[in-house]
């Protein structure tokens, strides 16, 4: 009797740990999981390398390209107070032609000063028919310098139309204490006259404000201090450039040739992100994204390496 439940006892147990065991092919391993980095593509000044500078057309045509995210510009100040997308505070004399259809030479540009020319001066100049000499595959296409309203309202339009999600704006305002109501107002009317056009356009969620002036980033998060701000940059001394600033950017956009992956951790540690400029070779763009940059500002944007 004894032996019987031994022996009862013995199967029961060999019988359960056979049933416990699950063969290796039902093991299941929980998935990989991957982290996929967002890149925040900005197309500077619109599309520079395939469409005229600056110009609603280079801005919708940038936005063509579904890896744009942002839209990179810059901003001067008119005699009447608009608000100009324009790279200098002049009528370049690489691209723009006067009213009477002469090209505007590099000695003179700084006299069309267009801080002192009312906006209905300034949209008789031409800047997009003439061949850049830098951008030879450039289109050449009739283009006025158009007023930051206008970019909103008519990127806007754009994105609706196109059912696709509105880009940030990156606007870098074009400042230097020489410029100062020379070719332009001083910061703190300057940032007033582009916070009153963001305030209109409603949707300050888009911007980041950009500059190499310290004074107008710091006004900025003065009189606006929800936006972000970028700090332009062409030397790598972030100690100095920090100290300088006195504040802490949400963005650090330097050079990209200086950019290196200890300084990208470096700033990441600090909590900023890092998005530098201008980068047109998409060998270049994939070995910054390997440094883990956050963005990268082109005039290329058909040139966005796939392998992001």
């Amino acid at each position: 009797m004894i032996k019987n439940a031994l022996f009862l006892l013995c199967i029961l147990f060999l019988f359960s740990c056979v049933e416990n065991k699950q063969p290796e092919d039902q093991i299941m391993e929980a998935p990989e999981t991957k982290t996929v980095r967002i890149i925040d593509w900005q197309g500077h000044r619109g599309c520079r390398g395939l469409i005229p500078e600056n110009t609603l057309i280079a801005f919708t045509n940038a936005l063509d390209f579904p890896e744009v995210t942002t839209l990179e510009m810059d901003v001067v100040i008119s005699a009447d107070s608009q608000v100009v997308v324009s790279h200098e505070p002049w009528m370049s004399g690489k691209i723009c032609t006067d009213p009477e259809g002469n090209p505007v030479s590099e000695e003179t540009e700084q006299e069309h000063n267009l801080y002192k020319m009312n906006y209905s001066e300034i949209r008789k100049y031409d800047c997009g028919r003439r061949p850049h000499p830098d951008f030879p595959n450039q289109q050449k296409i009739p283009a006025i310098k158009p007023t930051l309203s206008d970019i909103f309202l008519k990127i806007g339009q754009y994105c609706q139309t196109k059912n696709r999600e509105l880009p940030q704006f990156n606007i870098e305002l074009k400042s230097r204490p020489s410029w100062d109501n020379v070719y332009t107002p001083a910061p703190e009317a300057f940032v007033a006259l582009v916070l009153k056009e963001i305030q209109n356009f409603g949707r300050p969620d888009k911007i980041i404000i950009q500059s190499f002036d310290p004074r107008i980033l710091r006004e900025v998060k003065k009189q606006a201090p929800e936006l972000r701000i970028a700090w332009l940059t062409e030397s790598p001394n972030i100690g100095k450039e920090l100290k300088e600033l006195g504040l802490k950017p949400d963005i650090y956009s330097p050079y990209h040739i200086i950019l290196n992956e200890d300084l990208v951790v470096a700033l990441h540690k600090k909590d900023i992100q890092v998005i530098p400029w201008t980068v047109n070779e998409p060998n270049r763009m994939q070995e910054l994204i390997d440094m883990g940059v956050d963005g990268i500002i082109t005039d290329y944007p058909n040139r966005i390496n796939p392998k992001r």
